[in-house]
């Protein structure tokens, strides 16, 4: 009897291959290591560097399909590095690990060309997952990071002719709470243990969210409610 191919196996054959680590800590190098082998990676798909020089050398000798990307390294910024890789292959996926969250670290990453952001204080899963939506084209950007974009924004104006009461899709009460925790950059899990729902509930009220306000990222989620009045 032929058994079916375990999850991982199955990903791998559509893996986008070698993947570049760029990290100087050897524990967290391991520790990125260990959840690009649980996405499906085989370890001979996976460089690692712990210096910029290290990873111009790497690049130099063969492209890569994926970067994760620190930014404080022994010889430089890690943006210098994302500058580079972004201007040879547009469509690369990039993603920032890092524990800055400094508006000058976030900004000048994403100005340079990161697709997303995660923290490294994040748990592995957390970090899985921000990896699989670079995989599939995604942009996504640490919770606490997002809440810092948004700070920098500045706060969208009502129009004064637009009545307050215009036709849009309200938000339920429960999706309000959850946008307003969304907007204090609480991940979906710290969601869903802040209100005793399952984290599949608050993922589910998310969609709806994005639905209802045609909007495909928390970033946006949030400004266009608060434009709206929705949320405060």
């Amino acid at each position: 009897m032929t058994t079916a191919p375990s999850p991982s196996s199955v990903e791998h054959t559509t893996l986008p291959i070698p993947v570049l680590v760029v990290e100087d800590e050897p524990l967290l190098q391991q520790r990125l290591h260990a959840v690009l082998l649980q996405l499906g990676y085989q370890a001979d798909a996976i460089m690692h560097a712990a210096s910029l020089g290290q990873a111009r050398d790497l690049l130099a000798m063969q492209p890569v399909a994926l970067a994760l990307i620190d930014l404080q390294l022994p010889d430089g910024n890690g943006r210098e590095l994302i500058a580079e890789l972004r201007a040879d292959d547009p469509s690369l996926g990039i993603l920032v690990v890092s524990a800055w969250s400094s508006e000058e670290a976030i900004v000048g990453a994403l100005k340079a060309g990161a697709t997303g952001y995660v923290l490294k204080e994040r748990d592995d899963f957390e970090v899985m997952l921000s990896i699989r939506s670079v995989l599939r084209g995604g942009a996504p950007i640490d919770p606490f990071i997002a809440r810092r974009i948004l700070q920098l924004l500045p706060k969208p104006e009502i129009s004064q002719t637009t009545p307050s009461n215009q036709s849009y899709e309200r938000l339920s009460e429960r999706e309000a709470e959850i946008l307003h925790l969304v907007g204090d950059g609480l991940s979906n899990r710290e969601i869903a243990e802040a209100l005793f729902i399952s984290r599949f509930t608050v993922e589910t009220h998310v969609k709806r969210i994005y639905r209802k306000l045609a909007v495909s990222t928390r970033i946006n989620a949030v400004s266009v409610a608060r434009a709206r009045g929705m949320i405060e």
